[in-house]
């Protein structure tokens, strides 16, 4: 039913948005802080060019991770792990990016192949317990975050680490050959000027074909079909040919190779190597983002930019004496209400297409006798 996709698709957000603001907004009120206020302030500070163009890329990151998590919830499978397979991933892309230089493009390229190829395979481990030993994958892949944590901490300390002099701790700096173009110019097209440091990170254009590639793999291809199916009727999946186990491998691998490439944009983009204080986070709040987006790339996206928008904006609240740990509860909500929001609209859909499947057997004409 079209009413019902609309429920859940636009009106669920909509009100776990309202509940979360609300829900902020008596944390303010009990700290005596005018919530209205607050949230004026961040509204205004998080509207101007500078931020707009940060707030897209703090969204990048996290709309990517959301895709990998995405996927594997197409399925049922619980990916937990894009935290510990991006920081690795990063960490391999820069040493390898800057160890040669070559033809942009090319170079660009190479390092992706670097980091998608190591996300890949860190999915695939626990792939690989899972059909071979029926390792849940929520278990294995939060204990892989933590070896993740662990070895590239060793990596980066006593292998990859640049032998240069100064307080910077990082590896070798990437050739420019490597670096994915600002596209602050195509802004200039459009009469639109930012401040130096505000460069809109080139990245945003590999973000849109990866959302259009995971659109038409989901939704639009037999492996999608298959894809869905396990998710929603394993059984009868496997009884139509497919089969469980390699689907698992193949759904985990693509799941990993995105959470790869969930630091490009951040690595090649602005610090153009892998430095000590390289940002964390991401994998673990883009599940919050799938949640919010439903899975759809559409909807993921909005949540990236709805999340990326409230990490800008929080840094206006500490200069008007606000807590900016009030954005830290707002996402929480979100999470706790979209979820609780969606399970109510959906058992409401559910009765509703019941209802009418009934009525429709009530008011249908009897059938035929047939003769003996």
């Amino acid at each position: 039913m079209k009413s019902g996709r609309l429920l859940t698709t636009v009106v669920a957000p909509l009100i776990a948005l309202v509940i979360a603001f609300g829900i902020a907004a008596l944390a303010l009120l009990l700290v005596d802080i005018n919530p209205i206020t607050a949230y004026q302030e961040m509204l205004s500070f998080g509207t101007s060019t500078e931020s707009l163009i940060i707030t897209v890329n703090n969204a990048l990151p996290l709309f990517v991770s959301a895709l990998a998590v995405g996927i594997g919830f197409k399925m049922g499978l619980f990916n937990i792990g894009v935290e510990g397979a991006y920081l690795i991933a990063a960490l391999f892309a820069a040493y390898v990016g800057a160890q040669f230089s070559i033809t942009p493009i090319l170079h660009v390229s190479a390092i992706l192949l670097v980091a998608a190829g190591v996300g890949a395979f860190w999915a695939w481990m626990p792939a690989m317990l899972k059909v071979k030993r029926g390792v849940h994958e929520v278990i294995s892949t939060i204990m892989l975050n933590y070896i993740a944590l662990a070895l590239s901490a060793y990596l980066f300390l006593n292998v990859f680490r640049a032998e240069t002099a100064g307080l910077t701790i990082a590896t070798d700096l990437i050739p420019e050959t490597g670096w994915i173009p600002s596209l602050n110019p195509i802004l200039g097209w459009f009469g639109i000027e930012a401040r130096a440091g505000a460069n809109l990170h080139g990245f945003l254009l590999i973000a849109i074909v990866l959302g259009i590639a995971y659109h038409y793999l989901v939704n639009k291809s037999r492996f999608g079909y298959d894809l869905r199916s396990s998710g929603v009727n394993p059984t009868a999946a496997s009884a139509s040919g497919v089969d469980p186990k390699r689907m698992v491998i193949r759904t985990m691998l693509i799941s990993g190779a995105l959470a790869g490439l969930v630091g490009i944009a951040p690595l090649l983009g602005f610090y153009h190597q892998y430095p000590q204080d390289f940002p964390r986070n991401f994998g673990f709040n883009g599940i919050a983002v799938a949640l919010l987006g439903r899975n759809h790339p559409v909807g993921m996206a909005f949540g990236a930019l709805l999340f990326g928008f409230m990490q800008r904006s929080s840094l206006i609240l500490d200069l008007v004496s606000v807590p900016k740990e009030i954005v830290t509860i707002i996402q929480g909500i979100v999470v706790l209400a979209v979820v609780i929001v969606y399970e109510v609209i959906s058992r409401y859909v559910n009765r509703r297409v019941i209802a009418a499947a009934a009525a429709a057997t009530d008011t249908a004409p009897d059938a035929p006798a047939v003769a003996a």
